[in-house]
């Protein structure tokens, strides 16, 4: 294959280049297809590797590449469809939940946690430690913050660690009356545990979308989810679930 020039634009080299990298991913690769090595690609488009650099970070960004330790950059599947805004309110764990429950602690939150929760700075609170798998791949990760005073009868439950002792909160967190539920999302970059546990590099784009519920007047849990900028694009509506939004003019074929 010959060497593709770029011609001068007035746009920054490395927009256009990501332009001319879109056209060859819908054309020429699969998703899940391992992308040459840099240099390589860096000499196939006449580009120097740090311009090439940015392209790619700008199409990992848009969804478009995944950067996976020890394979290297492929293409993406089409991403997850995260609803937020819905009308629809549930406690978390419900039978529509699609989250798996992993740990749960009792911790000092951080102080903006525990101003959030209402809580004493040192007060101690439950924390669940849940995770969101689609298609046997790691989207998000979610650490939800629920005050003692709101699960008290907690205690009295056999099931001290582990993830039992997470669906044991879940359960007593159901059993008071949800008065509603707001939701806030922010783009961030994973920090090194949420890194590690949806398999990307410290630093990757993600979603960060925060659900505080109310119960009797206050806020009786804090949901803090972390969900794959690549993976996952969000959605508005009053569907309340997550769906899996395939785009056939994106699709790489």
């Amino acid at each position: 294959m010959g060497t593709t020039q770029l011609e001068s634009v007035p746009e920054p080299k490395y927009w256009h280049l990501k332009t001319v990298l879109t056209e060859a991913l819908d054309s020429e690769f699969s998703v899940g297809e391992i992308l040459p090595n840099e240099r390589d690609l860096a000499a196939r488009f006449g580009v120097a590797r740090a311009t090439l650099r940015q392209a790619l970070e700008q199409l990992e960004l848009e969804g478009r590449l995944q950067r996976r330790r020890g394979v290297g950059t492929t293409v993406a599947p089409p991403r997850v469809g995260v609803a937020v805004g819905t009308e629809q309110h549930a406690w978390p764990g419900t039978a529509t939940d699609a989250w798996q429950s992993v740990d749960s602690t009792v911790e000092v939150p951080s102080a903006a946690v525990a101003a959030a929760l209402e809580t004493g700075h040192d007060e101690p609170v439950h924390i669940v430690r849940r995770s969101r798998m689609t298609h046997g791949q790691p989207v998000a990760a979610e650490l939800l913050y629920v005050p003692q005073s709101a699960v008290p009868d907690l205690s009295a439950i056999d099931a001290p660690s582990g993830a039992a002792r997470a669906r044991a909160v879940l359960r007593e967190l159901q059993r008071l009356e949800l008065e509603g539920q707001d939701s806030a999302v922010e783009l961030g970059s994973a920090r090194a545990d949420d890194a590690k546990q949806l398999d990307r590099l410290p630093g990757a784009p993600v979603l960060v979308v925060t659900t505080r519920f109310f119960s009797a007047g206050r806020t009786a849990a804090l949901s803090v989810a972390t969900y794959r900028a690549d993976t996952c694009r969000l959605t508005f509506g009053d569907s309340g679930g997550v769906e899996i939004h395939e785009d056939p003019e994106r699709r790489a074929s």
